[in-house]
């Protein structure tokens, strides 16, 4: 079976249950969804119609309308980068270093030496801490504030009437290539413009960008470019820095995310359209709010009729995600899960459970393989859509 359009939707952290080698990573118990289910018992009449519910112990449902499973991760590590790499085709030379006590004195000298700027911070925080706790001195001494998150990021705050938007830019395309360097081993470089006046008023602003490298090896948006539309919605474009995007939309909330693929859904293309929904990975940094976290589930929720009926029959649609950030765990970082895989048409005939994939990249093979491009490695499940 064959389709003109695909749509994948990522919910960034929405894991399914501990991997295999969970224990590796500190990690063993994680299981995003179905603690939050179990803790909160969620609302999710739609999701749980596709089968979502079913993904964290693999039940059988025949009432199911959708094809549903688990997918391992393969990748080392488990930050988002190296996460969206492996599901599409790309293959990280090393994996990715955290900085859970800050960044060592030699990147930070690094760093100030290139810039020509003092570094304030460097400490492992949220948005919010760092720009409360920091905002005054930058004002005053126009510094950079530099720290970490759960992840492999160097993020660099600046208040946009003392440094603009612009200029934070090129200060962070200069850090993004000291972060480079194989001795530090850092996956993305944020830049964090806010505004405000005051320590109650600073708000991280829409001009927020993320920089990464190119991708070493070539990816399903590199294979597709060149003869189908690759649509790429919120953080996708930023995390293969553009390469083989042929349409970037920018969105900084779940919620303007699904909007733009809503829109998307009623234009005419052949191709893939990928949208992120990364609230789910960036607003779980420290917080750690379980209701929270079960209100934004609820809320995509809420918008899965809207998606399925804007659905054409030729049309199919992936729901995934990307990594765990259970919130039941009492850390900061990226749990090491399984994530569900929901695929659904209108003219499926018998949509059932699938078998377990071994890699999130058997997702990027079976969009390639049902536009016709053959590639190594991976195995698509196309051929089990019926």
């Amino acid at each position: 079976m064959k389709f003109k359009r695909i749509f994948l939707f990522i919910c960034d952290s929405l894991g399914v249950g501990e991997a295999i080698d969970a224990n590796k990573y500190g990690d063993t118990g994680a299981n995003t969804l179905g603690n939050i289910n179990s803790k909160t018992n969620i609302f999710i009449p739609n999701l749980e119609k596709l089968g979502l519910l079913n993904t964290i112990n693999m039940n059988e449902d025949k009432n199911t309308l959708a094809y549903y499973s688990i997918s391992r991760p393969e990748r080392v590590g488990k930050d988002i980068l190296s996460s969206y790499h492996e599901m599409f085709g790309v293959i990280d030379e090393y994996p990715y270093k955290e900085y859970k006590d800050g960044f060592p004195a030699e990147l930070i000298d690094e760093i100030e030496k290139y810039c020509n700027k003092k570094v304030i911070g460097n400490i492992l925080t949220s948005n919010d801490s760092a720009i409360k706790n920091f905002a005054i001195e930058h004002i005053n001494t126009s510094s950079l504030i530099i720290y970490t998150s759960k992840d492999s990021v160097i993020k660099v705050a600046a208040h946009e009437k003392v440094i603009k938007p612009t200029n934070l830019y090129k200060y962070c395309e200069i850090i993004r290539k000291i972060a480079s360097k194989k001795e530090w081993r850092i996956a993305r470089v944020e830049a964090i413009p806010f505004n405000g006046n005051s320590l109650n008023t600073f708000k991280v602003t829409s001009n927020f960008k993320e920089f990464i490298d190119n991708p070493k090896t070539i990816s399903v948006f590199d294979a597709l470019h060149n003869t189908k539309s690759v649509i790429a919605i919120g953080r996708v474009s930023d995390l293969f820095n553009g390469c083989g995007i042929t349409k970037k939309i920018k969105a900084n909330t779940n919620k303007e995310a699904i909007d733009k693929a809503i829109e998307i859904m009623d234009k005419k293309f052949e191709g893939l359209c990928v949208t992120s929904l990364s609230e789910y990975d960036m607003t779980h940094d420290f917080d750690k709010d379980i209701n929270d976290y079960k209100d934004k589930i609820e809320a995509l929720d809420v918008e899965i009729p809207v998606i399925l009926n804007k659905l054409n029959n030729d049309d199919l649609l992936i729901l995934t995600a990307a990594l765990g950030n259970d919130p039941t765990i009492n850390e900061s970082f990226n749990t090491r899960e399984n994530v569900p895989v929901i695929v659904f048409n209108r003219l499926f005939i018998e949509p059932k459970k699938l078998d377990i994939l071994n890699s999130t990249s058997d997702i990027g093979i079976t969009i390639l393989d049902n536009f016709n491009i053959k590639t190594n490695g991976g195995n698509s499940f196309l051929d089990k859509l019926k």
